[in-house]
């Protein structure tokens, strides 16, 4: 098994984001994250799809995505070649005793306080899933009310588009 990362451009029309998805579930894929937004054209959005499987699978799912009428580009963000980053909001209990440690972990990770209330902070921190686990880990030792995480958006590395 082995982690896919898929930019997928796509007309901007309604209805495309359940075709893409109902591709996966008729199938019975499974999307680990998902995230989609408009581009610097507002007729094409841009999905950033993450799928395991073996290579058939992954294979397989590529020539089923590039099928559907909506789908204009498919590639593959490799690692080394592209740059994918998560963001998470964190909304961490704190004491007036435990505020500085909190602080200082997300000073360690250069993560902002976007809130601050009597009795907690919420932290936004942007960076690869291996930088944010390691930041959900370190909190353990603290409440944590509510975490919310965007899911994998990415480019391929340097000035071409393609």
């Amino acid at each position: 098994m082995r982690k896919m990362i898929l930019s997928i451009l796509v007309e901007n029309t309604s209805g495309v984001l359940s075709r893409v998805s109902g591709l996966f579930s008729r199938r019975g894929y499974n999307i680990d994250s998902l995230t989609v937004g408009e581009t610097q054209d507002s007729t094409y959005s841009r999905m950033t799809v993450v799928v395991n499987g073996d290579d058939q699978i992954l294979e397989q799912i590529e020539k089923q995505l590039s099928k559907l009428e909506d789908v204009k580009e498919i590639k593959e963000l490799e690692p080394g070649q592209s740059v994918a980053r998560e963001l998470i909001l964190a909304k961490v209990a704190a004491s007036p005793q435990d505020r500085q440690a909190i602080i200082a972990i997300a000073d360690i990770f250069r993560a902002k306080i976007v809130d601050v209330a009597d009795d907690s902070l919420m932290i936004e921190l942007t960076g690869n899933q291996e930088k944010l686990d390691a930041f959900i880990h370190l909190l353990e030792g603290y409440t944590l009310l509510e975490l919310v995480r965007t899911g994998i958006t990415g480019l391929t590395r340097g000035a071409s588009s393609k």
